[in-house]
């Protein structure tokens, strides 16, 4: 375990927003967590666990403890003909991870390619992409249950996983440090193609190899989204609104052609970046925070935004959805 005090955390936040921590410590295992949950700076502080920060909003300096995940382990604990288990610490790149995996040939993360964060931000956020989430091939999330040191262990059904959502962002909202998660994935080609895009490029090939799906989907997420080392952002700002049928009807009927998309039980997901651009948003920049010009739900950081420009900016863009078309718009990104 390593624990800095006034520790920087611009090269730790994707917004490059220059704030500093009052503590920050790494944990590289259960022992090291344990440890820290003893320890005067975790007991005389309020704490905040931190992954990559790429979903992350810091409005100021943060007068407390964050604790980084280090837990690098990645193993296969179990095998069959068809599927594979894998044991994947919460410090590892999202990213990495999944190319070792496609590197082996172990399909069901291909869709969920490029997408930044750690391993153990996934399940709590429940990334998705493509049309595939990261609780589709979640089998099992390992944590310490931070007021008692006991590890836990949660199968997918518990974790509570739902639109951009699980149990960790909810009843065990900061009571829970993800330590591993446990992948099940498929040693047979299993191509996710329903998606739009995906449908439309494959049209003519539907059984593309692993490394054909996640080209694709790296070349067209750097294609809209922005590079997070020249120009900060957080990718996606805001969650795409869920509203039930009898109220999109309402909307169809006072903004013809609103695009839409079936999400199950009566209810009809909204893109957001729509909404905001048909509010003029897009491209649109106030100092030094923007919409990004080829993305509607992404905000910008031009290069001396404080935290608290880019929050301000945001609840603008808020006001004036809700404004036009009565829907409240939820932020994905955390703010703290």
């Amino acid at each position: 375990m390593e624990t800095y005090k006034n520790y920087s955390l611009k090269e730790l936040n994707s917004f490059n927003l220059n704030v500093r921590a009052k503590i920050f410590s790494i944990i590289r295992s259960i022992k090291d967590v344990r440890e820290l949950l003893t320890m005067d700076c975790f007991q005389d502080n309020r704490h905040l666990i931190l992954g990559e920060g790429n979903n992350i909003l810091f409005t100021k300096n943060f007068d407390g403890l964050i604790i980084r995940p280090g837990i690098m382990d990645f193993k296969v604990i179990k095998e069959t003909a068809g599927y594979v288990t894998i044991k994947a610490g919460a410090g590892n790149n999202w990213n990495a991870f999944v190319a070792i995996c496609m590197a082996r040939q172990y399909w069901g993360l291909e869709n969920l390619s490029l997408i930044p964060g750690s391993v153990g931000s996934a399940p709590i956020q429940n990334i998705g992409a493509y049309g595939v989430e990261a609780k589709d091939t979640i089998e099992l999330v390992e944590g310490i249950d931070i007021s008692t040191g006991e590890l836990l262990r949660l199968s997918n059904n518990e974790c509570e996983f739902g639109y951009r959502s699980s149990i960790f962002k909810t009843s065990l909202k900061d009571k829970i440090m993800v330590t591993s998660v446990h992948f099940k994935l498929s040693k047979y080609p299993n191509p996710k193609l329903e998606y739009g895009p995906l449908k439309e490029r494959f049209k003519d090939n539907p059984s593309p190899d692993i490394f054909s799906i996640s080209t694709f989907i790296i070349e067209t997420r750097m294609s809209k989204l922005p590079n997070p080392d020249k120009l900060g952002n957080a990718g996606s700002f805001f969650k795409n609104p869920v509203i039930p049928l009898e109220e999109f009807r309402g909307q169809e009927d006072l903004h013809p052609g609103m695009p839409h998309y079936p999400a199950g039980d009566g209810l009809e997901k909204i893109p957001a970046g729509w909404l905001i651009e048909q509010c003029g948003w897009k491209g649109k920049r106030l100092g030094n925070v923007g919409v990004y010009p080829e993305h509607a739900l992404v905000i910008v950081n031009y290069g001396n935004a404080t935290g608290r420009e880019v929050f301000e900016f945001s609840e603008k863009i808020r006001h004036s959805v809700k404004e036009k078309f009565g829907i409240r718009l939820e932020r994905e990104v955390v703010v703290v």
